[in-house]
């Protein structure tokens, strides 16, 4: 899997980075990663040199697999980020507490309860976000549409592609915000 880093605008390229170490000499900043979590999840990651890369991930079985196989290539996934980026010091999800059908519910708690244990198994920190709370810091609306939060995450100088890559940029900006994103 190639990463890449999104284009920023020169205002925001020439700003410092949000979190910045305590003192110079200190100990790299481990990665932390952002994930909008579904059958195409969104994902953003802020590496050690606190670059910023995002994009989504399709986990749809194929026609002769089984609906397990969603998980285990969600899991060899975050193990591949892990490898490739180093050490995560924490991953942020959004927590969705009401879907919009059953199959969704099942899905998001098959996703949710694989990316706990996976983070367990390592001792990685994980936090759960309500989806209001990622909405209102983004666009300052709690209820914000999906257009919103795009127009929102390229305001900020990011080019995401749906609405799965903007919710989980967002939620990286909300979480590594140092000036007090956790608000």
């Amino acid at each position: 899997m190639a990463l890449s880093t999104l284009p920023m605008s020169a205002a925001l390229a020439s700003r410092p980075p949000i979190i910045s170490d305590c003192d110079v000499g200190a100990a790299p900043r481990r990665a932390v990663l952002a994930l909008d979590l579904g059958t195409t999840t969104g994902w953003a990651l802020r590496s050690g040199d606190g670059a910023i890369t995002s994009g989504t991930m399709t986990f749809r079985p194929s026609r002769f697999e089984g609906g397990g196989m969603r998980f285990l290539r969600f899991r060899a996934w975050l193990t591949e980020v892990t490898n490739l980026v180093g050490e995560l010091s924490q991953i942020a999800f959004e927590e969705v507490r009401a879907h919009a059908g059953t199959d969704a519910a099942h899905l998001y708690g098959g996703f949710l309860a694989h990316l706990s244990a996976w983070c367990e198994e390592r001792a990685i920190a994980y936090q759960g976000v309500p989806v209001g709370t990622i909405k209102r810091y983004a666009t300052g609306k709690g209820n914000a549409d999906k257009a919103a939060m795009i127009a929102a995450m390229r305001t900020r100088g990011f080019a995401p592609a749906d609405d799965n890559e903007a919710d989980a940029l967002a939620l990286l900006l909300w979480a590594t915000d140092a000036e007090g994103g956790r608000a």
